[in-house]
């Protein structure tokens, strides 16, 4: 399996010379750069007006190879190519004989045709002990993964988004943003387009975004023990009571909250043990020292045995909670009573 990185570039090659592989197999969570790619695929081999004829979309659920070959094989019409796109058929998962029909399709492949297996739902994992299905992919197929891109590749893209709409947006704005939505351009493009429709002047502020984003679980944890370490309880029981009222496990919350307080522990560690910010962000592979300059201003306003009663506290909860049959009201009371220890303990 070729690596993500070589493997869309190869992609973009393939489009940019016209020229694309016969079959491509589409997996990984960024679904943005995905379905970007797809409808580049579709510019680029169906002439517009022609969908119907030449542009095949299928559900992999219960579709048989022979189904499948009977539409890769159909002729184009008033074009030079198809393009068909498959959505979630567990290739590793049929049967010896559809394996059979599906490597030979594969080796025989119409010119003409172009085919995507696409995963969506399904993960996309090869089983190793089928060696000739393995061997007729890595021969025969592209396999793209699409995964998160690198901090300096979503600041040029980020940047772009906002020029469009006629925005600017530095760096360390960019990078809170990055902190409170996440890094995957699917979650962002959304945010991007509340925080440019409310922002009043052309460059956006940190204001713009905490007024209208809505920030992932990660971010509202550090929000909750950055409220707790600053002795601002209400604070914190405020961020949880959003959280349980979006229904959120109060199991996943415990699951989160113990992260960061790992995190908190290490930053403090880092503090007494003379380490910068920047050891940090390399310790938790950090894309950027934002949420490491973050923690380590957290770890100042608590000390090392705070940190350590506190982790091991919430494990000790988590224990219980994982192990004893709990109602949901009673696990989101316990949650709340660890709040309020941890903050009494200030």
């Amino acid at each position: 399996m070729k690596k993500s990185g070589a493997a869309l570039e190869k992609l973009r090659a393939d489009i940019k010379s016209g020229s694309p592989e016969n079959v491509y197999i589409f997996y990984g969570e960024e679904t943005y750069l995905r379905d970007r790619y797809l409808e580049e695929l579709k510019a680029l081999l169906v002439p517009e007006g022609f969908e119907e004829f030449n542009y095949h979309r299928l559900s992999g659920k219960g579709l048989t190879v022979q189904d499948l070959t009977e539409v890769v094989e159909a002729m184009p019409m008033m074009a030079q190519h198809t393009l068909t796109v498959v959505t979630d058929m567990d290739l590793f998962r049929l049967d010896e004989g559809q394996r059979g029909l599906l490597i030979n399709l594969l080796g025989d492949f119409p010119e003409y045709g172009t085919l995507v297996f696409v995963y969506d739902v399904l993960p996309y994992k090869r089983d190793g002990k089928m060696k000739k299905l393995c061997a007729a992919i890595g021969d025969h197929a592209q396999e793209v993964e699409f995964c998160q891109q690198e901090r300096d590749q979503l600041l040029r893209w980020m940047k772009r988004r906002f020029a469009a709409e006629g925005h600017d947006i530095d760096t360390a704005t960019a990078d809170h943003l990055l902190f409170t939505c996440g890094t995957l351009m699917t979650d962002l493009v959304p945010e991007i387009g509340k925080i440019a429709a409310y922002a009043k002047g052309e460059r956006i502020t940190v204001a713009d975004i905490n007024a209208v984003a809505d920030p992932i679980l990660d971010a509202q944890v550090f929000d909750m023990t950055n409220s707790i370490t600053a002795g601002k309880y209400d604070d914190a029981a405020r961020v949880l009571g959003d959280l349980l009222r979006m229904q959120t496990e109060p199991i996943v919350i415990l699951a989160a909250v113990g992260k960061e307080l790992r995190r908190l522990y290490t930053a403090r560690m880092a503090l007494d043990g003379g380490k910068d910010r920047l050891w940090l962000k390399q310790l938790w592979n950090m894309s950027s020292d934002y949420p490491a300059k973050l923690l380590m201003q957290a770890a100042r306003k608590v000390d090392h045995e705070w940190c350590r009663t506190a982790v091991l506290r919430c494990q000790q909860l988590d224990r219980r909670m994982k192990s004893m049959s709990m109602a949901d009201k009673q696990k989101e009371d316990e949650l709340k009573l660890f709040l309020m220890e941890l903050a009494g303990r200030r």
